[in-house]
């Protein structure tokens, strides 16, 4: 059984449906195979960039739960040693201390994460940014192209019959 992700992150089907609209259209003039390609690819970056979201969001989500557990374990440890400790002195200093070393895990922890997911976002933000590029390097290529194929065929430079007197008289 497919999970609904791996539907939605299956670009075939969109761009099937993609070509079947634009050849009915057959507008004259676009070159339909070459906004097929271009749409293709779109298509393709944009899943690539879910999936790697959704692998990001995963390894983060993984990486939390691992961190919960390390924590649980420190706890459970650090209560033993607090146990352990003699005069009510020794309990407030190994407290304070647990309490410490807890903090400082934890900020690294907030660190951590944080840069799990910059890492992601930036990796996904320059897939997308990337192929934004490139499309719009392949749009223009197309306009031209239209235009050239469309452009009338050079003729002889149109004088007005004013100005033809004119020259004749002159």
């Amino acid at each position: 059984m497919t999970r609904p992700q791996e539907n939605f992150l299956t670009p075939l089907r969109i761009i099937d449906d993609l070509v079947g609209k634009l050849q009915a259209l057959s507008i004259p003039g676009i070159d339909v195979e070459a906004v097929m390609a271009s749409q293709q690819k779109n298509i393709e970056a944009l899943a690539a960039a879910s999936r790697t979201a959704m692998d990001s969001v995963n390894a983060v989500g993984k990486r939390q739960a691992e961190i919960l557990q390390e924590t649980m374990s420190q706890t459970a440890h650090s209560l033993q040693t607090i146990g352990k400790a003699g005069s009510p002195h020794e309990i407030v200093a190994k407290q304070v201390e647990v309490t410490k070393e807890g903090f400082q895990k934890a900020l690294g922890n907030m660190r951590e994460l944080a840069e799990m997911v910059t890492k992601a976002q930036h990796a996904t933000m320059d897939a997308i940014s990337h192929r934004v590029s490139e499309s719009l390097d392949e749009l223009k290529q197309m306009a031209l192209k239209t235009t050239e194929s469309s452009a009338p065929p050079p003729s002889a430079p149109k004088t007005k019959p004013v100005e033809a007197m004119v020259r004749a008289v002159g």
